[in-house]
């Protein structure tokens, strides 16, 4: 008698077998007849041998032959088919797998990876499908046709929501609800395509920033394989206008290369001289990696004009890496800060930018900004300032031991667990309740109040917010990783009039006048703003021109780590 188990042992013997045994793998089998298989119609044999394949989750002809995440989606795939083949017709390949092959071969232009899904080996297995013709046997057309599934479904997956669950590198975005039925859409806008490529792009972030960053990824791919590599030679002082240099014709050639120096811009090779144009071209450079404008060549712009375009096409796939990530049902309007730009921008229904000031963020060791999306739904005018225990405990309690009036000096007073006013005696007493939480530190409202007048809440784990400050000098800094984690704002009344357009009555002049009045004011918004936090060492303009900043946070050199490893990227 045969048991279930025994079945169930049976079963998987016979699916192994006709998954990795001779009988598929030689061409010994019965040839296709072409009216078989011009509908993709399966004989029970090669419906058998598919099913077994998608069972066992594995498919040695490819490079990574493994495919248990996306056997569900191979076996619905099938399923919605009927069991058909449908990248074959005859026994030649559709259009749409080749075009599909073709998107494979050239994933690096997305910023992926072509060898994950078998970039290198399609041409050939086209070129013997081509060449067997009705030698062919009907399980070389499964496999092949399961190999473009399954390539197919790495490659949509990919390209929706990245190679890399944020969460892995400590991000706050969740890909797990911009997942769709991939299956579903190879079957509604792949198979009967005819565009394969832009039905494939629908899958891509709607936002223009990521566009603009893949188009500018093919650029720089150009320009690194142009580019010669070669070093700037390196000075004991910095190099100002007027100066003799050795590395003039290496710098005119770079320049020209990346277009910050004009086409027709005239630079002789003979002449050691920093001036003129190229001094503007390097102004120009200057600007674009987030360095002062003053067409001096010290250290650090040295540092930046020999960092390789390699490099520099690494930081666009990295971006668009994590634009990946973000939730493809936003819509304007919204709030972005791009941490190592320092920079926040305001975005229309339309992703077009409608204000753009510069922003404080954390510092980059104990206090950075953390990477996540919420949404804004309260503005506060004149706030306190609540104290953070980790400020209190590290900062002020050794000031007032310095000095018992420091509270009283800037501001501050002490308050119980429910914030009412508790002592304004800072004895030893005190300072040993406030050590225990028992007793708080906040700021009174007012110009000097260390969140400005205006404070901006989107309500998150991590207690970070937006804020106006005293401290303006802070702006005029090209490197602004100076905060405890919360982001000051240049502009904090430009912000607040924007975000309560919505809200009735909210004019700039009762906006300024709520700022320079006389108590603690809670707005709620009429319409939450969502408000992302994120990381991009690469943004590309509105017209066109590519900008690249330091990886502040070392988070670029995280993510290339994991991508290195080669895929499946995430545990």
């Amino acid at each position: 008698m045969v048991t279930i188990r025994t079945w169930h042992i049976y079963i998987g013997l016979l699916a192994f077998f006709l998954a990795t045994g001779s009988g598929c793998e030689k061409r010994s089998t019965p040839s296709v007849e072409p009216s078989s298989h011009v509908s993709g119609r399966l004989s029970p044999q090669g419906n058998a041998t598919l099913l077994a394949i998608i069972a066992t989750g594995n498919l040695s002809d490819l490079s990574r032959p493994d495919f248990l995440d996306h056997r569900t989606s191979v076996k619905n795939f099938y399923e919605s088919v009927g069991h058909a083949l449908v990248w074959t017709k005859g026994t030649q390949p559709t259009n749409q797998a080749l075009a599909l092959v073709n998107l494979f071969q050239n994933a690096d232009k997305k910023g992926l990876n072509p060898e994950d899904y078998d970039g290198s080996r399609w041409a050939e297995r086209v070129r013997q499908l081509r060449e067997t013709r009705l030698q062919g046997s009907e399980c070389d057309l499964v496999r092949f046709d399961l190999m473009i599934t399954i390539s197919a479904l790495r490659y949509a997956s990919d390209l929706h929501t990245g190679r890399v669950n944020p969460h892995q590198v400590h991000f706050g975005f969740t890909i797990e609800r911009k997942k769709t039925d991939l299956a579903e859409f190879l079957r509604r806008n792949i198979v009967s395509a005819v565009d394969v490529k832009t039905s494939m792009a629908k899958l891509e972030p709607p936002f223009p920033v990521y566009w603009r960053a893949e188009k500018a990824l093919e650029t720089y791919q150009k320009l690194a394989r142009q580019d010669d590599a070669e070093l700037l030679p390196s000075t004991n002082k910095p190099i100002r206008p007027g100066d003799s240099y050795s590395g003039i014709a290496r710098l005119a050639r770079l320049l020209r290369l990346i277009g910050d120096l004009p086409l027709d811009a005239t630079v002789s090779p003979n002449k050691m001289v920093y001036e003129a144009e190229l001094v503007d071209a390097v102004r120009h450079f200057q600007q674009r990696h987030g360095l002062e404008p003053d067409g001096i060549i010290g250290h650090e712009t040295l540092r930046q004009l020999n960092i390789p375009l390699v490099r520099r096409v690494e930081q666009l796939e990295l971006a668009l890496e994590r634009w990946r990530w973000l939730p493809a049902e936003l819509s304007g309007p919204l709030i972005v800060v791009n941490i190592p730009e320092f920079t926040l921008r305001a975005f229309d229904n339309q992703y077009k930018p409608v204000l753009t000031m510069k922003v404080v963020v954390g510092k980059a060791y104990g206090r950075r900004t953390p990477v996540f999306e919420r949404e804004m739904t309260y503005v506060v005018f004149r706030p306190y300032w609540d104290v953070p225990r980790s400020i209190r405990r590290r900062e002020l309690v050794p000031e007032i031991k310095k000095d018992p009036s420091y509270l009283v000096k800037h501001g501050y007073e002490v308050v119980d667990v429910h914030t009412r006013l508790a002592t304004q005696n800072t004895g030893e007493e005190v300072l040993r309740q406030l050590g225990l939480g028992r007793l708080a530190i906040r700021q009174k409202p007012g110009p000097n109040n260390s969140l400005g007048l205006i404070k901006f809440l989107f309500p998150n784990e991590n207690s970070v917010y937006m804020h106006a400050t005293p401290a303006e000098e802070l702006f005029a800094k090209s490197r602004r990783a100076l905060s405890h984690g919360c982001i000051r704002l240049e502009n904090a009344e430009q912000l607040a009039v924007w975000v309560l357009s919505s809200n009735s009555g909210w004019t700039r002049d009762r906006v300024r006048a709520t700022m320079n009045g006389n108590k603690t004011v809670q707005v709620r918004l009429a319409e939450a703003i969502p408000v992302l936090i994120v990381y991009a060492t690469a943004i590309v303009r509105q017209n066109g021109e590519v900008h690249f900043f330091d990886d502040v946070y070392g988070h670029d050199a995280v993510l290339r780590k994991v991508l290195a490893k080669g895929p499946p990227y995430s545990d």
